[in-house]
């Protein structure tokens, strides 16, 4: 099950480059359901996604990299192309009410600096292990709109979009 919310980014981390990341590529078969494949810097998946917003089932299978560029060819729409950075978030702030996490409690913030024909596009995403927390959640002051429930936003309906 993934469980995660989506947001734009009011401003970058200045120390930005300081953080790990990948670079992705993923192409989509089928946007409903979801059927994509995806290269992470030098790994390849062959991933299923179930119908929701904020909480869906997700499923990853490995592939190889002839796998992949063989089903990559078969993709309807655009590829997407991106830098994800992981960024540490310590100590996450949640509503009042929601128990307190211990205090070696962290999240991790996955930053996509998407490349053309998508760019200057910027998202983060945060993944929960409940709706509750997910639920809960205050984001940190440099995000901006959340777009968790704005299909625009969601990477297979990206795919689809039509360029001039």
């Amino acid at each position: 099950m993934e469980i995660e919310r989506k947001f734009l980014i009011k401003t970058l981390p200045v120390n930005l480059e300081d953080y790990p990341y990948h670079h992705i590529e993923q192409a989509y078969l089928n946007t409903d359901p979801v059927l994509r494949v995806r290269k992470s810097d030098s790994d390849y998946y062959l991933t299923y996604k179930g119908s929701g917003m904020l909480a869906r089932n997700e499923s990853n299978l490995p592939l190889n990299e002839a796998s992949y560029y063989h089903l990559r060819e078969k993709a309807d729409g655009n590829i997407i192309s991106k830098r994800r950075y992981l960024i540490p978030l310590l100590h996450p702030g949640f509503k009042e009410g929601f128990p307190t996490p211990p205090d070696d409690y962290s999240l991790t913030i996955e930053l996509d600096v998407f490349d053309a024909p998508f760019a200057p596009l910027i998202m983060a995403e945060v993944e929960f292990g409940s709706k509750d927390a997910a639920e809960a959640f205050v984001p940190p002051e440099w995000f901006g709109e959340e777009v968790t429930f704005q299909q625009e936003y969601h990477n297979a309906t990206l795919s689809q979009m039509k360029f001039d």
